[in-house]
């Protein structure tokens, strides 16, 4: 095949690679291509140049595409490579163009297309386009075209064009859209590489009635990156830390910064640099940066915290692999700490310390020794131990550090003796918690001497032997020389004298001298004393000198008595019951002593031959050496008590005997051998006719007192039924009151004068029952009719009326109080009565009582009773 045609490349005004391009070479006459190049020159621009990847074919200036010389192509497709470049910009772009190659029939030189059984087919035209690349932030205007898609068959029908994917028809949506009739493909906004590097869409070609004309085709869009992300650190400040005296190339810490841009590229190659070094001691260039992963490390020797404590480095990340004229920037902060090490030992402020402490005494502070250390303060490497070297063999002190001010405080442990050690040189040495770095020698100054006095103080006198035991018999004479409880005067070089008293001697058995401690006995010491715990009495002595101040000591002395045998034995029990009848029931016996082993026990047990009747009546049997039995030698003994003399002997050198007595009680027994009720008393020593008294005494007690009971009861009813008719003074209703007294004058005015005033409202009066009526109330209703009496008043009448009045006022809850004074200036409507002076002067001389019937029933039974009426 020959390739004459000319295949023209038009340019766009874009910015990205070109589109692929294919064309059928046997239609290279029809055929148009639109290619889409990607450059900021139109083709017209001389500037740009253009190249093929092969010797067969050129381009023009003008972008136009043709043969080198005449050439024949034996496969069936052909691609090749069209770059584009601008030497002002060195920009460089590149196109791939497909060429397929169809057949050409040998009849006649003609054209020929294949045929099959329904007619002539047309063979179909791949469509393979490059990727599209479009760079970010683009300034417009907008729309942009990218790319030209076209069908061949567009001259034959209408063709509608379409695109889909992500960017088209589905979110983000409208980046991309597409002309429908020319198949212009354009952007429609800046794109943002951050945002989505790449689009994947699908272009569609179709007819009027929707039906597929060509297969969709895919295009893959890039979105080329610029440089628009400046480095970022991941942290502002970072805090890292190297050891004082570090070698060169220690590491120290790793800064870290990111770049949103491309990082295959130049914009997102970040490197690293030092900027600033604060402070630039001992060098302005302490450390450095690995441009490429940021670690720093030491680069020069001298870090010494003792001088530089800490270093702020300002380190700068750069894009554009650190092109600081293209690339972006930015800065952090590096704070490096020179950590403290031990390079420091501590020393002693003075070669020489002194102190003084008083003997006997402890957890004294006698000097506190001051060091100095350059090193970090309260940490391993500064905090000071202190070790005593020598002149403490002893143990008298110790060292203890202060943790506040790291001064050792030399302390008194052990108490120190002025008469044994008047002074002490101490060598002392002082060193760290944590060991010394390496390299790093201990100071001469590190070792120090001490001299510490010891002062003379009063000490107490004190007992040698402290609690003092001595051992004696009890029972010694009054005045007995026991011991001498001395005791001694530690201080040597003071002349003093010592003086002894008693401190505690609870049974005042002992004396002791006041100047050389002999005691002697003041009373007899009996073992079997109260005072005595264990066979030992305890007393307690005090030593005092004459010193200035005085002291005094005590001393405790300890009198183990040794046990004589001076207490009897007693018989035990004192009492006892057994019965009439013998081989019944016996008496189990023993005795108790106060002394003890071999004082006491075995005791003998027998019964005394005077009286005669004891041996007589009783028996003794001897069952060990601490009991007996006593039981009876008669068949019979009559009920009573009985006191039975029993001689118990202990078994003491000499032995001691005593005479008890035991008050045995006989009495009949039942068949279990308990005593009988009857028995009992009667074994108490009454008899039956002693019983018998008694029991008739106490009827006759029973009998007095029921009939002073009756007589009381008699006595009390008669004088209910005569109180009136005997005693008339003592019934009030009937006297006659004298109002001519005064009464105390103030003194007898402390009442209440409002239960003597009427009160505002009578309602309560008016709403009563009809009944008895207070005599104290003021009357407003009419005065009730009260029933006639029988002449001859009964005894129970009085007594009724008194109750009913006495009901009446309980119940009353408005009444004023019981003990009220009775109310007199009202005497009522209608009253037969007279004036009270009538009733005074009635009274004097003969008085006449006739007028009284006038009253009312009530007062004619005392008219006739005091005026001479009828008598009871």
């Amino acid at each position: 095949m020959n390739l004459k045609d000319n295949v023209k490349i038009k340019c766009l005004k874009l910015v990205f690679d070109c589109f692929p391009y294919q064309a059928n070479l046997t239609h290279f006459s029809h055929l148009f291509l639109s290619v889409l190049v990607k450059f900021n020159n139109c083709a017209g621009n001389k500037g740009v140049r253009y190249e093929t990847n092969s010797l067969d074919f050129k381009v023009r200036a003008d972008g136009t595409l043709y043969a080198a010389h005449h050439l024949q192509v034996p496969s069936k497709q052909l691609i090749l490579m069209v770059t584009a470049w601008d030497p002002q910009t060195l920009g460089r772009w590149e196109a791939m163009v497909r060429f397929l190659v169809a057949e050409k029939s040998q009849h006649n030189g003609h054209k020929v297309r294949h045929q099959s059984a329904n007619g002539l087919r047309r063979q179909k035209r791949d469509w393979v386009i490059p990727p599209i690349n479009v760079p970010e932030n683009s300034r417009g205007p907008f729309p942009q075209q990218l790319v030209r898609i076209r069908s061949d068959k567009d001259k034959e029908i209408h063709i509608r064009y379409s695109i889909t994917g992500v960017g088209a028809d589905q979110p983000p949506m409208e980046v991309f859209n597409i002309d429908p009739v020319s198949g212009r493909m354009y952007v429609t906004r800046p794109m943002d590489r951050e945002e989505r590097a790449s689009y994947h869409l699908r272009a569609h070609a179709v007819d009027m009635n929707g039906n597929k004309v060509e297969n969709p085709i895919d295009l893959y869009i890039y979105v080329i990156d610029m440089n628009d992300n400046r480095p970022e650190f991941i942290n502002q400040v970072y805090n890292g830390s190297v050891d004082e005296g570090s070698k060169p190339g220690t590491y120290v810490m790793t800064v870290t910064a990111n770049d949103a841009d491309d990082g295959t590229t130049a914009n997102g190659m970040v490197r690293y640099r030092i900027v600033t070094q604060t402070p630039q001691s001992p060098s302005q260039n302490m450390f450095t940066i690995n441009s490429e992963t940021g670690d720093i490390v030491t680069v020069a020797a001298g870090l010494d915290r003792e001088k530089v404590q800490q270093y702020i480095v300002i380190v700068q990340a750069t894009d554009m692999e650190g092109n600081l004229n293209y690339g972006l920037s930015n800065t952090a902060t590096a704070i490096i700490t020179v950590t403290d090490v031990n390079d420091n030992p501590p020393e002693f402020t003075t070669s020489t310390y002194s102190g003084e402490v008083p003997e006997n005494r402890v957890e004294v502070v006698v000097a506190n020794l001051t060091v100095m250390d350059r090193d970090q303060p309260h940490s391993p490497n500064w905090n000071a131990i202190y070790r005593i070297i020598s002149g403490d063999p002893s143990g008298h002190f110790t060292i203890r550090t202060d943790p506040i001010t790291n001064e050792g405080m030399v302390t008194v442990v052990k108490a120190v003796d002025y008469e044994m050690n008047r002074a002490f040189m101490l060598t002392v040495m002082v060193s760290n918690q944590a060991p010394l770095a390496s390299g790093i020698q201990m100071s001469f100054q590190s070792t120090a001497g001490v001299t510490i006095s010891v002062t003379d103080v009063n000490e107490a006198p004190y007992f040698p032997t402290n609690h003092k035991l001595i051992r004696l018999e009890e029972g010694v004479p009054t005045g007995t020389i026991l011991t001498t409880f001395s005791a001694v005067d530690p201080d040597r070089f003071m002349q003093q004298a010592v003086r002894y008293s008693k401190l505690s001697d609870p049974a005042n058995w002992l004396n002791i001298n006041a100047t050389n401690g002999q005691i002697t006995t003041a009373a007899v010491l009996d073992r079997e004393s109260d005072y005595i715990k264990n066979n030992v009495y305890e007393a307690t002595f005090l030593a005092a000198d004459n010193g200035i101040p005085p002291a005094s000591g005590t001393g405790t002395l300890q009198i183990y008595l040794i046990d004589i045998n001076d207490n009897a034995p007693e018989l035990l029990p004192k009492e006892a019951q057994i019965c009439e009848k013998p081989n019944l029931n016996v008496i189990n016996i023993t005795a108790a002593d106060a002394d003890i082993d071999p004082n006491v026990g075995p005791f003998v047990f027998e019964l005394p031959s005077v009286p005669s009747a004891v041996r007589k009546n009783w028996t003794i049997t001897r069952l060990n050496g601490d009991y007996a039995q006593l039981s009876l030698r008669i068949m019979y003994l009559e009920a009573g008590v009985y006191d039975v003399p029993i001689i118990v002997t202990d078994s003491g050198n000499p032995p001691l005997y005593n005479t008890s007595v035991i008050k045995v009680k006989v009495c009949p027994c039942d068949e279990n051998g308990d005593c009988t009720t009857i028995g009992a008393v009667a074994a108490a020593g009454l008899g039956t006719g002693a019983i018998i008294a008694i029991l008739i005494c106490i009827i006759i007690l029973l009998t007095m007192v029921l009939l002073f009971v009756v007589w009381m009861k008699r006595r009390e009813k008669e004088r209910h039924t005569k109180q009136l008719l005997i005693d008339p003074e003592d019934d009030v209703r009937d006297n006659i009151l004298k109002y001519d007294e005064e009464g105390g004058g103030e003194e007898d005015q402390d009442y209440d004068l409002s239960q003597l005033q009427q009160p505002e409202t009578m309602d309560h009066v008016l709403n009563k029952t009809p009944g008895v009526r207070r005599v104290d109330e003021r009357p407003i209703g009419a005065e009730p009719q009260y029933p006639i009496r029988p002449v001859i008043p009964h005894p129970g009448d009085i007594g009724d009326f008194i109750n009913e009045g006495l009901r009446a006022a309980d119940n009353d809850p408005t009444a004023p109080p019981y003990d009220s004074l009775l109310v007199f200036d009202y005497e009522g409507s209608g009253s037969t009565a007279g004036s009270v002076s009538s009733l005074n002067s009635s009274s004097s001389g003969d008085q006449d009582y006739d007028y009284l019937n006038d009253w009312g029933p009530r007062f004619k039974k005392l008219a006739d009773m005091y005026g001479g009426g009828e008598e009871d």
